[in-house]
C-alpha cells in the first residue's frame, strides 16, 4: 500500500526553526512536493524536488528561508523551514508523483500525506 508518513510540525515563535520529514512508500514516484493550505486561503505550493535527480523548485513567499531535500536510501525528503513567519501558518501536507510537468503544480500529484501542523506565533 502507498503510505507518506509525515512528522516535524510544532508550534514556534517567529523566527525559529523546524524540519518537516515526509517518508514515502509502496509507490514509485518523480517528484515529492510539499504544500499548505493555511485558514481561509487556497491550497499552496511550498517546494518541490525531483526524487531521481537534483532539480529543487520553491514558491516565491519561501524562497531562501525553506530548504528542500532527500534521503534517497531513506526515500525521504525534508523541508527545512528557518526564519518562520506568522503567515506560513498552515497545515503542510507531503505529496508524491509521477508526471513530467510542472513541478508545483499540486495537481500532478496522486497521493498526499495526513498534513501536519505548523503555527508560528508573533
Amino acid at each position: 500500500q502507498v503510505q507518506l508518513v509525515e512528522s516535524g510540525g510544532g508550534s514556534v515563535q517567529a523566527g525559529g526553526s523546524l524540519r518537516l520529514s515526509c517518508a514515502a512508500s509502496g509507490y514509485s514516484h518523480n517528484y515529492m512536493g510539499w504544500f499548505r493550505l493555511a485558514p481561509g486561503k487556497e491550497r499552496e505550493e511550498v517546494a518541490a524536488i525531483e526524487t531521481r535527480g537534483t532539480s529543487t523548485y520553491y514558491a516565491d513567499s519561501v524562497k531562501g528561508r525553506f530548504t528542500i531535500s532527500q534521503d534517497k536510501s531513506k526515500n525521504t525528503v525534508y523541508l527545512q523551514m528557518n526564519s518562520l513567519k506568522p503567515e506560513d501558518t498552515a497545515i503542510y501536507y507531503c505529496a508524491a508523483g509521477y508526471f513530467w510537468g510542472p513541478a508545483l503544480d499540486p495537481t500532478n500529484y496522486k497521493y498526499w500525506g495526513q498534513g501536519t501542523q505548523v503555527t508560528v506565533s508573533s
